[in-house]
């Protein structure tokens, strides 16, 4: 089901490049039509715990637009790249107020406020546009799956924690503008480029 929406997405962000007059990212996800108007998925309100130990919501995020992520601080595969490649856009966009990012471990049971607090200073963040943050593991799993996000518990994977890679880009009604791999090259490019298409949104 994510895998075919995000093909759908990759389809129309490919036809929207050949369409030099398009200058708007395509919103992501099942639609439906409520009384002639067109209903989009969002995301839907939460709280957290970020890495200062102060319970972050999503108002945090009004008006902006974040770029989203799951992960865990001690993971061996995918997390370091992807962050490292995440960072490369928290750096393009540092101390822009328009722009935000969150990202949210899986790990429940390891990763409290002051790990994250840790990782995210060795990583280079060093403002609240960047939050880190922690919750139960109903609540995070639970929101993972309205960013179309694979997460799971598994003691047979490395680090004990499986999920996909994508950075999420989410506008400022909470809806999804794009996905992208966090481990490919390409593909953060194409999300640092998507980023400036959208900010031109809200012009």
């Amino acid at each position: 089901m994510i895998r075919s929406l995000f093909c759908a997405a990759a389809c129309m962000l490919t036809l929207g490049a050949c369409q030099s007059t398009s200058k708007r990212l395509p919103i992501i996800g099942e639609r439906e039509v409520v009384q002639g108007d067109t209903i989009y998925p969002t995301i839907p309100s939460f709280q957290f715990l970020n890495q200062d130990s102060v319970m972050l919501s999503d108002k945090f995020f009004d008006n902006k637009i974040y770029v989203a992520n799951f992960f865990f601080t001690h993971c061996p595969s995918i997390c370091p790249t992807m962050q490292r490649n995440l960072l490369k856009a928290y750096q393009k966009y540092k101390k822009d107020d328009r722009v935000a990012f969150l990202s949210h471990s899986i790990d429940f049971k390891y990763d409290q406020p002051y790990v994250l607090k840790s990782y995210a200073t060795k990583l280079g963040v060093d403002n609240d546009q960047w939050q880190f943050v922690t919750g139960s593991k109903a609540d995070i799993y639970g929101l993972s799956d309205k960013y179309l996000v694979y997460t799971k518990e598994d003691a047979s994977v490395p680090g004990g924690y499986d999920h996909s890679g994508y950075l999420v880009l989410i506008d400022h009604d909470k809806r999804i503008r794009g996905a992208y791999d966090g481990t490919n090259e390409e593909e953060v490019q194409k999300l640092l480029t998507d980023m400036d298409i959208l900010l031109q949104e809200y012009k």
